[in-house]
């Protein structure tokens, strides 16, 4: 990784590219600090700091603070990434939607210009929930509608502001520039979290136990990081031998490639489809004010995962195990609708291509399937391990950190994503040096 980040730097390009991308950094991290006019910050914070589930600390870890802060970057990408899993979801529905993705980069544009008018119906939406809901709290310093209009009208602009900045670092950066745009944002999170886990488990011990405290936070934090690299590079090779067959006065054909099938199919998507289902209440609970009694409340202790793995109260580590089912459940439903073995099968079939010892059409089709869900479950357990370890953690010791398996899993996946596209622009401008030579 070093490596190829050195030799970017010798190439002008590349290295115009990395400064575009980090003085946009500066841009978000910028934003994250302004204020939306006419907002009282301080309630805000005094809410929040009431707040028991952790539906709220994960919203705040993806906006890098931006929520707790009542900036302007508030709603973040959050909007965005909700707007394209949407889209996801219905071009798999949707004939029209999914013939538009067929039609190569046209459709593709046309699919990414449909994607941002959501993202920002999504973020009117949701500015204006809050705006309601809060001001009607305190939230505003005076509530009347020229303030409501205001909120919502900063948090909406910041939202596609952010959206803007994200696409301008695919073009004109390192690609990747919603994913980067989240990175950053997580990140500027972690010196809070070591802050955090060294006044609870090092500062004020005796030398002894802050070592040993110290080397099993580093031996945790450094374990799971090696196990998402793991899970994130596992790929499962199926063979594909194409047959030989003749074209005019030449044989072609002949060759053998192969089916690169990934372990974590479905990617960091079932822990959140899986924490937003069981937060949903806890948050609707939040903005109504209304806390609940009797089982509502033994309801919402079980959701919430603050609760899970507490030695003091066991029973409501029933959530983590409701949590558990649910990425598995999302892994393999992601993972349906986006990977596709019957279409892949007839593809194979049209182009003479056939998997050795299987025979082409559907005996195909339901070896890829059969292949699929040991990978899809083997990739959501390391997921879960991933997800779940932290939450233990917290239960038995009390480490409450905005870092976790979903943000850990984001960032190493992302930092290897873009490592990979600079080695790709690299290996374009050496071949296209090559040519011009």
């Amino acid at each position: 990784m070093f490596t190829t980040l050195k030799n970017a730097f010798k190439i002008k390009e590349i290295r115009n590219k990395i400064f575009f991308t980090f003085l946009m950094m500066l841009v978000i991290r910028f934003g994250s600090q302004l204020p939306v006019p006419g907002v009282d910050r301080e309630y805000f914070a005094n809410w929040f700091a009431a707040q028991t589930g952790d539906a709220f600390s994960l919203l705040d870890a993806f906006t890098g603070g931006s929520f707790l802060n009542m900036s302007i970057f508030a709603l973040n990408i959050s909007p965005y990434i909700t707007s394209s899993i949407i889209m996801q979801l219905l071009t798999i529905a949707i004939p029209k939607l999914e013939e538009m993705q067929r039609d190569g980069e046209d459709g593709r544009k046309k699919i990414a210009t449909i994607t941002r008018y959501v993202t920002v119906a999504l973020a009117l939406l949701e500015s204006g929930a809050m705006a309601i809901g809060f001001g009607r709290q305190g939230l505003m310093e005076e509530y009347n509608a020229l303030n409501v209009i205001s909120v919502i009208a900063a948090m909406t602009a910041g939202s596609a502001f952010l959206m803007w900045i994200g696409e301008r670092i695919t073009e004109k950066g390192v690609g990747n520039g919603i994913s980067i745009v989240l990175v950053i944002n997580i990140i500027s999170r972690l010196p809070q979290d070591i802050n955090q886990l060294f006044a609870q488990f090092v500062y004020g011990k005796s030398i002894a136990l802050a070592v040993v405290a110290a080397l099993i936070i580093i031996a945790v934090i450094v374990a799971m990081v090696v196990l998402v690299i793991l899970l994130n590079g596992a790929v499962r090779k199926i063979p594909v031998q194409y047959a030989k067959k003749v074209q005019g006065r030449k044989m072609v054909g002949g060759q053998t490639t192969n089916i690169p099938l990934k372990v974590n199919t479905a990617g960091v998507i079932p822990i959140i489809f899986a924490s937003s289902i069981m937060q949903l209440p806890i948050i609707i609970s939040s903005f109504t004010g209304y806390t609940g009694t009797g089982i509502w409340a033994h309801i919402l202790n079980t959701l919430n995962s603050s609760y899970w793995c507490s030695p003091s109260q066991p029973v409501y580590t029933i959530g983590l195990v409701i949590y558990v089912v649910l990425i598995v459940f999302f892994a393999y439903f992601y993972t349906s609708i986006t990977f596709n073995p019957i279409e892949i099968a007839q593809n194979m079939k049209k182009q003479g291509g056939f998997i050795p010892g299987i025979r082409p059409g559907k005996p195909t089709s339901e070896y890829l399937s059969k292949i699929l869900n040991y990978i899809i479950f083997i990739g959501a357990i390391g997921l879960t391990v991933v997800s779940v370890f932290p939450f233990i953690f917290n239960g038995l010791f009390g480490a409450n950190v905005s870092f976790g398996g979903t943000s850990l899993i984001i960032i190493v996946s992302v930092i290897l994503e873009t490592i990979k596209q600079i080695e790709s622009q690299m290996l374009v401008r050496n071949y296209k040096g090559f040519l011009n030579d």
